[in-house]
């Protein structure tokens, strides 16, 4: 056997895992720690609602039952984040709905009450599609499809908040002292908190992956 031949077959394989290890992933990335290793739910905590409802399956977090919620509970900035970027890349499935929920904090059960709602649903019945701040600054038509994998980015800095899939901006907010939402949901306010992803229904599969978060000064 050549020396070519048999350095080819040797690197061959580690290009492979390379590619795998890289999916998902861009350039930009500096800064970023990743949140979701992509083995297990280490770092994160089912509440008690349904937590047969959240399951790792294939390198993704599957989103598959009632309602129950996912929040971050790990060691980076101890699940407290004040300004970042989050960035994950998501698939949805027919009439999925779903959400990341940041500057929030644990809760047993229910929809949370703390921080902010960034809306997964692209067919859905619910008007408000991905790339909306739930209630706050929605979205429509979804600026994505299903059966795909799309980026999502949430930006927090200050008092603005920036969504955007795949790197255009779906919505942009800037909060301001008795803001029309607090009426009905007061605690959707800027603070700080962790993240949670949303398990809505039992006929909503969403997967989430390469989830990763940039805290800012």
């Amino acid at each position: 056997m050549n020396k070519f031949l048999l350095v080819t077959m040797l690197v061959a394989p580690l290009a492979v895992i390379g590619a795998d290890e890289a999916k998902g992933k861009k350039k930009g990335e500096k800064g970023f720690v990743s949140l979701f290793d992509g083995k297990s739910l280490n770092g994160w905590k089912v509440n008690k609602e349904n937590p047969k409802s959240i399951a790792v399956k294939d390198g993704n977090i599957v989103i598959d039952g009632p309602r129950a919620h996912l929040f971050y509970d790990g060691e980076v900035e101890n699940h407290n984040f004040k300004n970042f970027v989050l960035r994950a890349q998501v698939k949805t499935f027919p009439k999925a709905n779903s959400g990341i929920y940041f500057h929030t904090k644990y809760q047993d059960s229910g929809w949370p009450d703390a921080g902010f709602e960034a809306q997964v649903n692209n067919t859905h019945g619910d008007p408000k599609k991905s790339g909306g701040l739930y209630a706050v600054k929605d979205v429509n038509p979804a600026p994505a499809k299903d059966g795909e994998w799309f980026d999502y980015e949430i930006r927090v800095k200050g008092k603005k908040i920036t969504i955007k899939i795949n790197d255009k901006v779906t919505s942009s907010w800037k909060e301001v002292p008795n803001a029309p939402h607090l009426k009905s949901m007061p605690g959707r306010k800027l603070g700080s908190g962790t993240f949670a992803l949303q398990a809505h229904d039992p006929k909503s599969v969403v997967h989430y992956r390469n989830i990763r978060v940039k805290p800012l000064k």
